[in-house]
């Protein structure tokens, strides 16, 4: 039953849109005859779909004389709104032809702040070699942002730091050592490589409660017998280099970020201290065709990146 009702729903529509096309034909031309076989259907055929108009409305549309066809005032208001009916669905198929076209629609891309200045301008350089007529629309988003995103269809695609529950493909495109960071002033700044449990007493500066990031740094402490103790939050990576450079406490990034800003890295003594990041999409609904272009391109073009360094 549900599947008939959607049918004789989605019918409905259709000829609505089509009895609306032919009443601005019928204004224009202002004859029944004429006008059918303009439109090339019969005269019986538009004279029944002028009453269903009007039956619908509740009212005529056109005074009917022996010349023809006038259209009456309440006709009038009813003909330039069929008028803009009809002209902004045609814009729309429009509009979804040039969203959809693999060759020249738009791709809804998230993406992690950490890897904005990165991979991400790599991944689209190559994209666009590709694709050069192809728009991609781009969201820069902590990574519980990029998955409520996708799950509401907000994006297409993501690159982001794991793969999540549930219907999603994932592809790994880059893995990167974590380090900590340092100021130049501090007792540790010497080191070369350290153990995380010699942290136990050091403030981090890290991202907010509820961030991944965030929570792989917790567990990466964790392991180790250590607690976080946050000194100051922030969302971006950059901006806690730039505190940790101030000597507002120390932090664990992704090595692309240490030194930025004068910070002093130090390698991690611990398996765990890395990031896998890669692109992630929904398997459970048909990306639309740009979408799938660029999930196709990145995953058979684009090579998983060792470049971080994780020897």
């Amino acid at each position: 039953m549900p599947n008939n009702v959607t049918s004789e729903r989605e019918a409905g529509i259709a000829v609505l849109l089509r009895d609306l096309e032919w009443l601005v034909a019928l204004a224009e031309h202002q004859h029944v005859t004429d006008t059918a076989a303009i439109l090339r259907t019969t005269q019986p055929t538009l004279s029944r779909a002028l009453s269903r108009v009007e039956g619908e409305l509740g009212t005529p549309v056109f005074e009917r004389v022996t010349s023809g066809l006038y259209l009456t005032p309440v006709g009038e208001l009813v003909v330039a709104a069929a008028r803009d009916i009809t002209a902004r669905y045609a814009q729309l198929q429009v509009d979804l032809r040039g969203m959809l076209d693999p060759e020249t629609g738009v791709v809804r891309l998230a993406f992690l702040d950490s890897i904005a200045t990165s991979l991400v301008p790599r991944v689209l350089r190559a994209f666009h070699e590709h694709a050069p007529r192809m728009q991609v629309l781009l969201s820069q988003e902590p990574s519980h942002h990029i998955a409520d995103d996708l799950h509401t269809g907000a994006v297409d695609v993501a690159i982001t730091s794991a793969p999540l529950p549930g219907p999603y493909g994932w592809f790994p495109l880059q893995q990167e050592r974590l380090v900590l960071i340092v100021p130049p002033g501090h007792r540790l700044r010497g080191r070369k490589q350290i153990r995380l449990d010699e942290l136990g007493d050091e403030q981090f500066v890290t991202n907010p409660v509820g961030f991944g990031f965030r929570s792989l740094i917790e567990g990466l402490l964790r392991d180790a017998g250590v607690t976080l103790t946050a000194s100051f939050e922030s969302q971006d990576h950059a901006t806690i280099e730039g505190l940790v450079a101030a000597g507002l406490g120390v932090a664990i990034v992704p090595e692309p970020m240490a030194g930025q800003s004068g910070s002093i890295a130090i390698r991690i003594a611990a398996a765990g201290a890395r990031r896998t990041v890669g692109l992630i999409w929904r398997t459970d609904r048909p990306l639309p065709g740009p979408a799938a272009r660029f999930r196709d391109f990145v995953t058979t073009v684009g090579e998983p990146d060792d470049s971080a360094g994780l020897s």
